[in-house]
């Protein structure tokens, strides 16, 4: 009998053609896992190992000095500060249950890929890139979830509770994107679908695409066991023509309505319109609408930096910014605010070499350089945005009490 088979954890076989694949379902905080997948590459059975990760993960978990080469700058630039914040949060999360667990999250597949290696086996990264996936999650669910799952991500930093062991068992036997996902936004299909059941499928097409020539005969796919019965059930319907496209498809992020686009230029439109009117009626409330607009946005932004425990030129500098970069949509706050930050106190090697460990306890994310420069440009910009509207309101009310 096969090693594959003599081993007790959850799996499945496929046979597609003259290839076999051998989904071994792991769990993610499991020593068990782990010395399950080395025993079976050292079985020697398998041509080739494909694991449930993408780039971006593979090299997190084996390069944990990669952040050390972040570009901040243009983090801030592409506009993808939201996206590092929240896979950190994330990941602070996973290292919690690891904590309590004993055991370092992805051990299974730091010991999938190691033993692959050893062995000369070629390794296929097979997961979907988990930006893309954080960017379908949030585009795939209504505005309200979106506030609810951003909220929970902020309270997870501060939250010094332990993670119950109901929680870790979940992490053990499922997915753990879901798993973590879980524990700040409330089960729904609209989350279920980017989360897993698109993985699923992503999943059997890059494995399609792979090994589309047939050149490996047995794969060992090392998944969650959460994604065991989707990943089955997409092997075995082979329903995809053309695997490459529809992979394609599903590594595209949705973008949203034109008009949503067209919100922030309205937005302004509507300011400048009431500060024009303020002043065709009487040049001093032109002016006091002006002033106040000054004074609530810049405040707000400046007391939200505070909170972010922001070097005092960067409060300064955005109480300042906040009111002009209100009124143009191509720059926000909180970009000029981590700028002024990142000047006055830069982040060097080994705030990024430690920023994985830190950002794990609330104290960590205000004391590492790099993660307070990320919440200095987010509570600066949730900062401009809260004075943007409440003084737009603000001037509107003046305007028709007259």
């Amino acid at each position: 009998m096969s090693a594959a088979a003599q081993s007790g954890g959850p799996r499945r076989e496929i046979q597609s053609g003259d290839s076999r694949y051998t989904l071994l379902g792991t769990a993610h905080v499991s020593r068990a896992s782990a010395d399950e997948v080395t025993e079976l590459i050292r079985s020697g059975e398998f041509d080739a190992v494909a694991v449930e990760l993408c780039a971006t993960r593979y090299q997190s978990l084996m390069q944990p000095d990669r952040m050390a080469q972040m570009d901040l700058f243009q983090v801030f630039r592409e506009g993808k500060a939201g996206m590092v914040a929240a896979s950190l949060a994330l990941g602070a999360y996973q290292q919690r249950v690891a904590d309590q667990a004993g055991i370092q999250p992805g051990a299974e597949m730091q010991a999938a890929v190691q033993e692959a290696r050893a062995a000369g086996l070629p390794v296929l990264l097979i997961d979907r890139e988990i930006g893309t996936t954080l960017r379908r999650v949030y585009r795939n669910i209504p505005w309200w979830q979106r506030f609810g799952l951003i909220s929970g991500l902020l309270a997870s930093l501060v939250t010094r509770q332990d993670i119950s062991p109901e929680d870790i068992e979940r992490l053990k036997e499922g997915d753990v994107l879901e798993s973590t996902f879980a524990e700040f936004a409330q089960r729904s299909e609209r989350l279920y679908e980017p989360l897993i059941a698109e993985r699923d499928a992503y999943m059997a097409l890059r494995l399609r695409e792979e090994n589309a020539q047939g050149q490996y005969r047995n794969i060992l796919v090392v998944i969650g066991a959460g994604h065991l019965k989707g990943l089955t059930g997409h092997l075995q319907r082979d329903d995809a023509s053309n695997p490459t496209e529809a992979r394609r498809a599903l590594d595209t992020v949705p973008r949203g309505a034109r008009w949503t686009r067209a919100i922030p230029w309205i937005i302004v439109a509507l300011i400048l319109s009431g500060f024009v009117i303020g002043f065709s009626r009487n040049p001093q409330l032109g002016a006091q609408l002006v002033g106040e607009w000054f004074l609530i946005n810049g405040v707000l932004s400046a007391a939200a930096t505070t909170l972010a425990w922001a070097h005092p030129l960067t409060i300064i500098g955005t109480f300042f910014a906040a009111p002009l970069t209100s009124l143009n949509p191509t720059i926000g706050a909180g970009f000029v605010a981590a700028a002024i930050e990142m000047t006055m106190r830069k982040p060097n090697v080994g705030h990024f070499a430690s920023l994985r460990s830190d950002v794990t306890s609330m104290r960590g994310w205000w004391r590492n350089r790099v993660a307070r420069t990320l919440l200095v440009f987010l509570f600066a910009t949730l900062g401009s945005a809260a004075g943007t509207y409440i003084a737009g309101f603000r001037i509107f009310e003046q305007l028709i009490s007259l």
